[in-house]
């Protein structure tokens, strides 16, 4: 198999959550492009249109599965939908999730930690449990790539909301545990953890706290936030044939912020 030939996709199906918009599409369009049919899940269902329109100008089939993601029953009730009616799927990326709140612990409800901590990580075990469950079933290994964030492993300056980053710690030690677990199968588990990205929630952040935004900047090495569509070459390497021999591992891209 020729290089090129190593990150094709051709024959291959990807499920993915938060896929309408940010990150999720960026990565979504990217490995439509690579090939793979797509199936999205998220909340808005305009937007999961828009975006599947566009993977199918790519020439690739798309499926939209509108649901709130971060409530676990209707997660796996999307989850067997699409098994369903578009599945079996190659590939699984578990992207949804997010802050949200920059609450304190000491001030925040049990009920909003419960709720996020759904969003971030529940959301993860329950589409690596029917996903990549009805992968093992199938025989034919497959790829799963967990979105993380820097904030696994470091925690973010000058901001609360500390269920974000216990989450995100979380999805890395489920990727390295279900890597174990999985490679009898041939599936390999990664992670991607993003740092700051010029998402549309992070575009609202700089409007109303623009000195926390400059503050993640000014410790940027390459200067800038990242542009979403930086994840999507990063996916396509993950999914693809090309990192067959890479699992449980946690791929850091923030333009160096964690390097000092």
């Amino acid at each position: 198999m020729g290089l090129a030939e190593c990150f094709r996709l051709e024959g291959k199906k990807l499920f993915i959550t938060g896929g309408s918009r940010g990150l999720g599409r960026e990565m979504a369009l990217a490995i439509a492009e690579a090939g793979a049919d797509v199936a999205l899940a998220a909340r808005d269902a305009v937007s999961l249109k828009s975006v599947a329109e566009e993977i199918r100008a790519l020439g690739r089939q798309a499926w939209t599965f509108p649901a709130d993601i971060g409530d676990p029953q209707a997660c796996q009730d999307a989850c067997e939908k699409a098994l369903r009616d578009a599945g079996p799927f190659d590939i699984l990326i578990n992207n949804v999730g997010g802050r949200r709140s920059n609450v304190p612990v000491e001030q925040q409800s049990l009920a909003q930690w419960q709720e996020l901590i759904d969003l971030n990580l529940t959301s993860a075990f329950v589409c690596c449990k029917v996903i990549g469950g009805a992968m093992i079933e199938r025989g034919r290994g497959g790829r799963v790539i967990n979105i993380s964030s820097i904030n696994g492993v470091i925690a973010g300056r000058n901001i609360a909301g500390r269920h974000y980053e216990t989450a995100k710690a979380g999805i890395i030690q489920l990727t390295r545990s279900l890597a174990v677990d999985w490679a009898p199968h041939r599936i390999t588990v990664n992670a991607i953890c993003p740092g700051i990205f010029a998402t549309e929630p992070n575009k609202a952040w700089a409007e109303k706290h623009p000195e926390i935004i400059e503050s993640y900047v000014s410790n940027i090495p390459l200067g800038e936030l990242g542009a979403p569509e930086d994840l999507g070459p990063l996916a396509v390497y993950l999914a693809s044939d090309a990192s067959r021999y890479m699992t449980g591992a946690s791929l850091v891209i923030d333009g160096g912020y964690t390097c000092w």
